[in-house]
């Protein structure tokens, strides 16, 4: 779920960066360069020597770095034309385009981004592909996938693809609230494979637990407070991190990452005490300490230069809840658990 304060905090990082350039007028369109740049829903993809991030925003917020430290925010979006099927398949939706996801596979640049409007699951899952990132020329390339408000009991959106290194076959998950995390095989063009339905493979809760706390954004969407998987392979596993809890309310937010793993990319994902996260399952791997961030969410993971890195959007305190991005190392226990590397322990 996009929260209330979703658009206003992506067009603020359209327009402005919290680094000691000082903040940037709404309205101003050129590219300035920062080292706390604010973003909501990151990911990130290397393209020779260029990093690139993506996230929400209108027509998709993109930034470059050559070292991942500075970043040049660009003026101009990923999108400079919505396709018009994202608004027939989406009523209400405009160019405010959420949580996208990039990947390359077989020599090609995949970009999917999710159409939809707050606290509702009408929604769709676009994709779009290039031969460069640099170029920034991106083709439409339709809907992979669609939720319809009263047929589905999932949200189209905060999508991620993970690659089947045995069969080098390419899945896709997503989710957000309803009945939890979706995961379904694609075939060579990125689209759902035929014959393959979505199912569910991570809730926030046990499906007979009923919280007793409602949920404070939206009335439609109920407290199976969990969204944004991302799939990342290490070690002979693959490991589902997922974002519980609510987003997108600035300082108010308690939003946090959780983590379970599995031998194969459709699952089981299991938790560290062995709890299938089909059922509630998952182990706290990131929340807020209240000093740095209030709460940190929406993640992803890569692998640069032999070292793990992970990515998230954190609600800063000393910005007052302003979304930022946050980069840590990811270092591995003995028996196989990702953990951070903080902030003060870099060297």
């Amino acid at each position: 779920m996009k929260k209330q304060f979703l658009l206003v905090l992506a067009l603020m990082s359209f327009c402005c960066s919290v680094s000691a350039q000082g903040p940037r007028q709404r309205g101003q369109r050129e590219a300035f360069q920062t080292e706390t740049p604010m973003v909501h829903d990151p990911v990130m993809a290397r393209d020779g020597d260029t990093y690139y991030i993506f996230a929400t925003g209108m027509g998709i917020q993109q930034m470059t770095s050559k070292d991942r430290k500075t970043w040049t925010v660009k003026p101009q979006p990923t999108m400079t034309v919505i396709p018009g099927w994202t608004t027939d398949s989406v009523p209400g939706f405009g160019s405010h385009v959420w949580a996208p996801d990039v990947i390359q596979w077989h020599g090609c640049w995949w970009l999917a981004y999710s159409c939809s409007t707050f606290g509702k699951n009408g929604s769709a899952i676009g994709l779009l592909s290039s031969r460069s990132l640099a170029a920034n020329l991106w083709k439409d390339e339709g809907c992979i996938v669609t939720s319809r408000e009263k047929r589905d009991n999932w949200n189209a959106i905060d999508p991620n693809f993970v690659i089947d290194d045995a069969t080098d076959t390419p899945w896709m998950v997503w989710g957000s609230f309803w009945d939890g995390i979706q995961m379904v095989r694609l075939d060579s063009t990125m689209h759902i494979a035929q014959g393959e339905k979505p199912r569910t493979i991570a809730r926030r809760y046990d499906p007979n637990y009923k919280p007793t706390e409602p949920n404070p954004t939206s009335k439609y969407a109920g407290t199976n407070a969990i969204e944004a998987p991302f799939i990342f392979k290490h070690g002979g596993y693959y490991y589902l991190f997922v974002s519980w809890d609510y987003c997108c309310r600035g300082s108010k937010s308690n939003y946090r990452v959780a983590v379970g793993r599995s031998r194969t990319v459709d699952g089981p994902y299991l938790d560290r005490n062995g709890k299938d996260m089909l059922v509630g399952g998952g182990t706290l791997f990131l929340e807020g300490d209240k000093k740095e961030f209030e709460a940190a969410g929406h993640c992803a993971a890569y692998t640069f230069d032999g070292t793990d890195i992970f990515i998230c959007h954190g609600y800063s305190v000393a910005h007052h809840g302003a979304a930022i991005l946050i980069q840590r190392p990811i270092v591995w226990t003995a028996d196989g658990w990702p953990t951070l590397k903080m902030k003060n322990e870099e060297s």
